[in-house]
């Protein structure tokens, strides 16, 4: 399960692990104008960790979902 909200300065998701075992904490990931922030609460420290993404660190990793074992560089798309 997922929701997703829009706020002033982010869209929000929170991906919801729904499993039967070895549940995961919920992952929050916002979207901004310059960077994606992907959280998700450690039982172990007892606090969230964040990690932060560049939007070409987000869109090599949208890629690389769907490609195989290898090694990659996205060309560069012109705009205008």
């Amino acid at each position: 399960m997922f929701s997703i909200e829009h706020d002033f300065d982010a869209t929000i998701i929170t991906l919801v692990d729904e499993g039967s075992v070895n549940l995961q904490e919920d992952v929050t990931i916002q979207s901004f104008e310059d960077c994606v922030t992907v959280q998700q609460f450690d039982p172990r420290l007892d606090e969230p960790v964040t990690i932060t993404l560049s939007l070409a660190q987000v869109r090599e990793l949208a890629a690389a979902l769907n490609l195989p074992e290898g090694v990659y560089r996205l060309k560069a798309v012109r705009q205008g």
